[in-house]
């Protein structure tokens, strides 16, 4: 059997919207209220696209797994809508929502093979027993568990227990799979192989993925796109290069990455902006549009952006500058990370530098600089 067919057969969910394969999940104007002083989730709304990864993304307490409960019928909502292919299913229980879920802790029957764990879901949707087999087989295979099947969930390694939880969280073609922090409690070896693996099952199989974790690695790795929840709202939807890129808020730009931040307080942003003494150009393009830049703003440059010169000679022309001091380096080996003391204040940030470059030493008098395209003003 070859993948494309397994692909066929195990795809989760063939109906389509728009043309693609797979589920759209909508929130419209969704709240989940505990009665506490703020609501868990408050009055977001989310598409996500037939056959995408979306991840939800946040600390502790945002919202992401109360958003991902409210969608697989665990929660019941307050306010608002959430429908599958257009069909409203807010007031629906879990089981009649037909999502595959697979959680941190694997939840695989002890007494139950490897087989029958994988069964289980079918034989409750009473499959016909040949049908079963067939359907199983297939699916160990694209999970690469083939010969394990009379194995005990005991016999086997946490990455392959997690691994029959998936298969049988896809076994019966559900019409989305939801993935709550399925490898938070797996090693970072082991995390980063089963990331490629089910960045892999979801190509083949073509599904919508809605996956919940904090690691903003991780869901960089896998995610098509990403909704980052802060206190209960979505801060910023968008690709992990657009979130990364292109933040729309400090919050934003410090969750995702490492970053040098300028305040710029509430001073109005034209062709420049001051800083600690300093006059740096601004380019519009650089400017997000959230409307709390007008009242507060920052100026973010990301390390790796962010260049250090011996002195302002040897910065290109057109870049921005500050007065810097190096007060450490860290050997990370492709690359070095000088900490530096900035402007006149002594501000902590950080450059990438070359591991190679052996000209700089701590306590050194420098000129860090970026291009202004390369900077983002975000609010604050």
């Amino acid at each position: 059997m070859t993948i494309s067919n397994t692909a066929q057969v195990a795809s989760v969910d063939s109906s389509s919207a728009g043309g693609k394969q797979g589920t759209e999940i909508s929130l419209r104007d969704v709240t989940k209220d505990y009665g506490l002083a703020a609501p868990a989730v408050a009055n977001i709304s989310l598409t996500i696209e037939p056959g995408e990864f979306m991840t939800l993304l946040g600390p502790s307490g945002s919202g992401k797994t109360t958003t991902l409960n409210l969608i697989a019928g665990f929660e019941t909502l307050t306010e608002g809508t959430i429908a599958l292919n257009g069909t409203d299913v807010g007031r629906l229980p879990p089981h009649k929502r037909d999502l595959g879920m697979l959680f941190q802790n694997y939840a695989l029957f002890p007494h139950m093979t490897v087989a029958q764990n994988v069964a289980y879901p079918l034989r409750e949707r009473r499959v016909p027993k040949q049908e079963v087999g067939r359907r199983v087989a297939e699916v160990l295979e694209l999970v690469q568990l083939l010969g394990r099947d009379d194995n005990y969930p005991s016999q086997l390694s946490g990455g392959q227990q997690q691994r029959v939880a998936l298969a049988r969280a896809i076994v019966f073609n559900p019409k989305a799979l939801l993935l709550d922090e399925p490898l938070g409690a797996l090693d970072r070896n082991l995390r980063a192989a089963l990331q490629m693996e089910i960045r892999r099952i979801h190509r083949e199989v073509g599904s919508t993925f809605v996956f919940v974790t904090h690691d903003q690695e991780e869901a960089m790795n896998l995610s098509d796109r990403i909704a980052l929840f802060n206190g209960g709202h979505i801060e910023q939807v968008g690709s992990p290069e657009q979130l990364y890129r292109e933040p729309d808020s400090l919050f934003t730009a410090m969750f995702l990455g490492d970053s040098n931040v300028f305040d710029l307080g509430d001073a109005s942003l034209g062709g420049q902006a001051g800083w600690d003494g300093q006059t740096w150009s601004i380019d519009p393009a650089t400017v997000t549009d959230h409307p709390g830049v007008l009242s507060h703003s920052a100026v973010i440059v990301r390390p790796e952006d962010l260049g250090i010169a011996r002195d302002i000679g040897s910065v290109p022309p057109g870049a921005n500058t500050v007065s810097a001091t190096l007060s450490d380096l860290e050997y990370m080996g492709s690359y070095r990370t000088a900490q530096l003391a900035l402007g006149p204040s002594g501000q902590q940030g950080s450059a990438r530098i070359d591991a190679l470059d052996s000209t700089l030493s701590v306590g050194d008098a420098v000129v860090a600089w970026w291009k202004p395209e390369r900077q983002r003003i975000v609010a604050a």
